[in-house]
């Protein structure tokens, strides 16, 4: 009953209950993510509808879209991609295809007035719009769930709780344009005249 007792109050002074909490942390942030970004797939389906209707001679982008989206609802998100750093990157790259196509959608609904003063249209924008600021959000929380989880694994003496249990350092999100965006942009003004 002793040793019992005692190997009881050691566990929980290792940090293995705290394991568990910041695992579901990070397990209930990643669903939040992985919901926002199923909400914007559901959304695009309409979207792209409306657009065809003023615009079906821009089939390229339309067709653009639609494929990133199939893309992206194919890419199976299992437990196993939090813990595979390739699994990660590749379904944060599909993700990044259809923000790229979403752009590019966007900016063909520039050209037309009528599309832009379309009621469905302006509807399905917002939502959209909304449900990037949503993932962007959900990405925030999932990043400080994995940063929280991550210390604790690094962590003396938590680190040796997660050696012996085999609990790895989790991904994070990553931008993927890292170098291009930490370049600053040219700014030209030699055509203006003084």
């Amino acid at each position: 009953m002793l040793a019992l007792s005692l190997f009881g109050s050691l566990l929980s002074g290792c940090g293995y209950n705290t394991f568990q909490e910041k695992d579901e942390g990070v397990k209930a942030a990643w669903g939040e993510v992985v919901n926002q970004y199923q909400r914007r797939a559901d959304l695009i389906p309409n979207l792209v509808n409306t657009v065809k209707g003023y615009a079906s001679h821009e089939r390229e982008t339309l067709e653009a879209v639609t494929a990133a989206r199939a893309k992206a609802t194919s890419f199976q998100i299992t437990p196993e991609v939090l813990n595979n750093p390739q699994a990660f990157q590749q379904f944060q790259q599909v993700q990044g295809e259809l923000s790229s196509a979403l752009s590019r959608l966007m900016a063909v609904s520039e050209r037309y007035p009528d599309l832009k003063a379309d009621t469905s249209f302006r509807d399905l924008q917002s939502q959209l719009e909304g449900t990037e600021n949503r993932i962007t959000v959900a990405r925030a929380r999932y990043i400080a769930a994995v940063q929280d989880y991550n210390v604790s694994v690094r962590k003396f003496p938590t680190n040796l709780t997660a050696m012996i249990f085999g609990y790895d350092v989790r991904p994070s999100f990553t931008v993927e344009n890292e170098k291009a965006i930490s370049t600053a942009p040219t700014v030209d003004f030699g055509g203006e005249k003084k």
